[in-house]
């Protein structure tokens, strides 16, 4: 079974909901009830508009750590979780432990953001910056 996202709306009505895939509201409403209970749908969120924000500049960080080992990445991990400028953590098979996603008004304030917070963060030793040019494919740009 496939999910995809493909709703601009998740705030519609479930009467429109049942609609738009062809059933009537209450069988609707239940098996929008069972995936929600299953857990097959998490939440409902607000996307909200970055350049309006002051928070359009994204760049992903490639960060290695100087030990792998599970003490330091879960010391790295709760660190991670109090910068409020990275927006995504993942831990990667690579030749780099973590990719990051980094959102923030600027180049000079990533710079600050990349200087005084992730350089800081435990055991890192190096990153590597690669800095958005186009949103080409996104949850917002399927919005448009």
């Amino acid at each position: 079974m496939q999910f995809s996202v493909n709703c601009k709306n998740a705030r519609i009505t479930i009467t429109e909901l049942a609609s738009r895939v062809g059933l009537s509201k209450t069988p609707c409403q239940i098996r929008m009830r069972r995936l929600e209970d299953q857990g097959y749908i998490l939440g409902y969120i607000a996307l909200v508009d970055q350049k309006k924000l002051g928070t359009k500049h994204v760049a992903f960080v490639q960060v290695s750590l100087s030990d792998t080992r599970t003490k330091a990445l879960q010391a790295f991990n709760d660190a991670v979780r109090s910068i409020p400028e990275i927006e995504q953590c993942h831990m990667i098979a690579a030749n780099f432990d973590y990719l990051l996603k980094v959102r923030t008004a600027d180049m000079e304030s990533y710079r600050a953001v990349l200087g005084e917070k992730i350089s800081s963060l435990p055991f890192v030793t190096q990153t590597s910056t690669f800095v958005v040019m186009e949103d080409v494919k996104d949850i917002e740009a399927k919005l448009v």
